[in-house]
């Protein structure tokens, strides 16, 4: 099948930087940002006078009552753009949810228009002080006034409800749940960066945890954090010139809009006829299938989004990626394997968004993983958010 997206190949990532992931950062949140965006600039062979497109997005992911407040508890690309030092001709920001693919998608038809030359993409996470989902409201008006009062507020009763639906219509049980936070926590402690670093998970660690809003657990959230990470885009022509191999972006694709029900009302069914028609998306845009996807980065802000994502794409039957992980089907480790975690996803490194997917997707394909390199990395996926309320972009490790 021919791809549908016109850019197919087009554009390019062509350096990075990524700051230490830490719970609180003793700079202020802008100061990183600076210093990351350019340390990509410099990895890719270039001058911050030569960036002319700057792009992002600048959610702050917090259901509390934390101030917003540019360049201290987020970032935007026009704040950026008035501090590298670079001369801005396309600076934009990405709005909705799934705010990785949809600035990856920014900065390619940025170059694909000729609007710019040399785009920086950065995304910048801070963990507030104090309790990061705290509900601080005495009254609620609105749709939230059927759900609040009673204790449905915020990420965590979300993600709880079609999860249990989940265990429940498929019999799949909490110790499979395990084997998928133990693999995520066990690739991001081999990853410098990492809030975990150095400091896997056991299967009792995983069951022993506290519940949060059953059966969520404290191992089924990535913990908030301080970290910053860039990426500098070009055109495909461009890159030739410059000093690593080139990563390219194959296409990508959004989630349809999601029904409309009481706040945060997300269902199983929801989530998955909706997530089906993210992989429909996809795979027409870039003319592949599941089976061209040899390094697939699922999105695991909440671990059972592991499970959602892999039968979205089709990487496994629906109902089935329970017992998919839990027979070793997700082990990084063997090659014959899918390594849908092998760069520790958010709950291998903290709560970076869809970061760890897409960086994972660029070191491996342009050949600088290191000692984690993979013999085989020649396509690569990463998504973001939930299969409904997200986003998911292909990479390519070869030219059009």
């Amino acid at each position: 099948m021919s791809p549908r997206f016109a850019a197919h190949r087009e554009v390019a990532v062509v350096g990075y930087a990524h700051s230490d992931v830490v719970r609180h950062h003793d700079r202020p949140l802008g100061a990183l940002t600076v210093d990351t965006a350019r340390a990509a600039v410099a990895d890719a062979g270039l001058e911050p006078k030569m960036i002319d497109g700057f792009v992002g997005s600048a959610l702050f992911p917090s259901a509390g009552a934390h101030a917003a407040e540019d360049g201290v508890s987020l970032v935007t690309p026009a704040w950026l753009a008035e501090r590298l030092g670079g001369n801005a001709r396309y600076v934009s920001g990405f709005q909705g949810i799934g705010q990785i693919p949809g600035s990856v998608a920014l900065a390619v038809n940025a170059i694909a228009s000729g609007a710019a030359d040399y785009v920086v993409m950065h995304r910048a996470l801070h963990n507030p002080a104090g309790s990061y989902h705290g509900n601080p409201m005495t009254e609620v008006a609105g749709s939230q006034q059927w759900t609040a009062p009673q204790g449905y507020f915020g990420p965590l009763p979300m993600i709880a409800l079609p999860y249990n639906e989940y265990l429940q219509r498929y019999g799949a049980s909490r110790e499979a749940m395990a084997a998928t936070v133990v693999e995520a926590r066990k690739n991001g402690s081999r990853i410098p960066w990492s809030y975990w670093h150095g400091k896997p998970l056991t299967r009792e660690e995983y069951l022993a945890a506290p519940m949060i809003n059953d059966p969520v657990c404290r191992y089924d959230c990535d913990i908030p954090v301080d970290g910053v990470a860039a990426f500098v885009f070009t055109s495909a022509e461009r890159a030739r010139d410059l000093p690593h191999k080139p990563v390219y972006v194959d296409g990508y694709a959004f989630s349809p809009p999601a029904p409309r029900r009481l706040p945060l009302h997300w269902t199983l069914d929801d989530i998955m006829s909706a997530g089906t028609e993210t992989a429909r998306r996809l795979w027409e845009n870039t003319g592949l299938g599941p089976a061209d996807v040899d390094l697939p980065q699922v999105y695991d802000g909440f671990s059972p989004f592991v499970w959602f994502w892999m039968e979205a794409l089709g990487l496994c039957p629906v109902g089935e990626a329970a017992r998919f992980i839990r027979d070793g089907g997700i082990d990084s480790d063997d090659p014959n394997a899918l390594p849908v975690l092998s760069g520790g996803g958010a709950i291998g490194n903290g709560r970076m968004h869809g970061i760890p997917q897409m960086l994972e997707c660029y070191l491996q394909l342009a050949g600088r993983a290191g000692e984690r390199q993979r013999e085989r990395a020649s396509v690569g996926l990463a998504c973001h958010s939930s299969p409904h309320f997200g986003g998911a972009v292909v990479y390519s490790a070869e030219p059009r």
